[in-house]
């Protein structure tokens, strides 16, 4: 074991001594392995960072929430035109039938687009302001947070009073420093009170809408001052459901599908008229789309990391040709084989291993220089760090196997004479 350390030991030097000897043909011999490892790491990190995101916005909004809509998540709309254009938007008559009818849900509500608004207040004017009416229970479904005020009472809902939640971009723009709770706005050119603004939802990869931008009114209210019965082919009206603890999201679905098909009274050999999503239907989509991406990564960043390979051998080469007859020496002093093989196998590890460590380092300042100026959490996760040094080691092993294997096969008088 002590014999192990030191071999250890001197191969670091050694190791520091071939970076230092010739500096130049050291960093272009090891560019290769930090080109690879930043290509293959920093890909993964980025997928995985992504990954995380999708994961957790999934279980912000429930993974355990069915949206039954006009439209599927699942199909290319452009490819069913037709058949989309048929279909009747979700009623809210249909949300009712499902809150009476079926048994294993724990919460439902309803929500219907009704367009591009215009918020004004005193002499400040807001475009892109987007009102949605939602019925009471939508607050639970969506997981809320308030950066100032509550949400619509059930009273209120009932009644349909003309009192909104705002998003935070759009209270930030109309109100800037004031506190927009209580004040009467113009929306449209109706006036409402705001009880509430939501807080920054910020970038998600999925996200049901832009709730930074919302106008929420109760469902009746908006039945005072729209048309919400009109027949849109993009109608973003919905039912979302929950299910209840422990029920199978597959269930649910079933019996939500009884209760959609009674409600429009399809025949048994007619197909659905309408779709029942569920977050994991664009999971599933976008899982695809990162494993292209893995595989892009490990082609681009192989093709490097083959040449760095190539370079590492070379440096290892020309090591064993400068420390022939010190080879020489150390057989003849009684060196065993296994011991210079272990040497020079080592050495190349430590540079390859120098070369990730340096791919790792301007991949996790890439990936902080990139999530301030994107606004997306990027990181360099400790497993991607990992994969990223045991990668190393696998390049140094192989690249300085046979440069090794030659140094400990060398007869010891041959070497002594060179």
């Amino acid at each position: 074991m002590r014999t192990i350390f030191k071999v250890f030991y001197e191969s670091i030097i050694q190791a520091v001594q071939a970076l230092n000897a010739n500096r130049l043909r050291s960093f272009l011999s090891l560019l290769g392995i930090t080109i690879g490892i930043f290509c293959i790491i920093g890909v993964l990190a980025a997928v995985d960072s992504l990954e995380d995101n999708v994961r957790g916005s999934i279980n912000k909004l429930g993974d355990d929430v069915l949206y039954v809509q006009k439209m599927s998540w699942g199909e290319d709309p452009g490819a069913n035109y037709f058949k989309y254009l048929r279909r009747p938007s979700v009623a809210h008559s249909e949300y009712e039938a499902i809150k009476e009818k079926v048994r294993n849900l724990d919460k439902v509500a309803y929500q219907v687009g009704v367009g591009g608004r215009t918020l004004k207040w005193r002499s400040n004017n807001v475009q892109g302001g987007y009102l949605l009416a939602v019925t009471p229970e939508y607050l639970d479904l969506m997981n809320f947070e308030f950066e100032a005020g509550r949400f619509f009472s059930p009273t209120e809902a009932a009644y349909g009073s003309p009192r909104i939640v705002i998003g935070f971009e759009l209270a930030e723009a109309l109100f800037g420093t004031v506190d927009p709770i209580g004040k009467e706005i113009k929306v449209g050119g109706r006036k409402m009170e705001v009880i509430g603004v939501l807080e920054k939802s910020g970038e998600s990869i999925i996200n049901i809408m832009d709730f930074d931008e919302v106008i929420l009114c109760s469902y009746n209210y908006a039945r005072k001052i729209a048309n919400l019965k009109q027949n849109v082919f993009f109608s973003n009206s919905s039912v979302n459901i929950k299910a209840k603890e422990g029920v199978n999201l597959e269930d649910l679905k079933a019996e939500v599908r009884g209760v959609m098909r009674a409600e429009r009274r399809l025949k048994p050999k007619e197909e659905d008229d309408f779709s029942i999503n569920q977050l994991s239907i664009i999971a599933n989509f976008l899982d695809g789309f990162f494993n292209v991406l893995n595989v892009m990564a490990l082609i681009i960043g192989g093709f490097a990391i083959l040449v760095g390979a190539f370079s590492v051998a070379n440096i290892m080469f020309v090591s064993v040709k400068e420390r022939t007859k010190l080879i020489g020496i150390k057989k003849a002093l009684g060196a065993k084989r296994w011991v210079i093989l272990l040497e020079f196998l080592i050495e190349a590890i430590i540079l390859c291993v120098i070369g990730g460590a340096v791919g790792l380092g301007i991949i996790a300042l890439a990936l902080t220089i990139l999530t301030q100026v994107i606004e997306f959490d990027l990181y360099l996760s400790a497993a991607n760090m990992v994969q990223g040094l045991t990668l190393s080691v696998g390049i140094g092993i192989v690249a300085g196997m046979i440069p090794a294997i030659r140094a400990s096969g060398m007869d010891p008088v041959n070497a002594m004479r060179h």
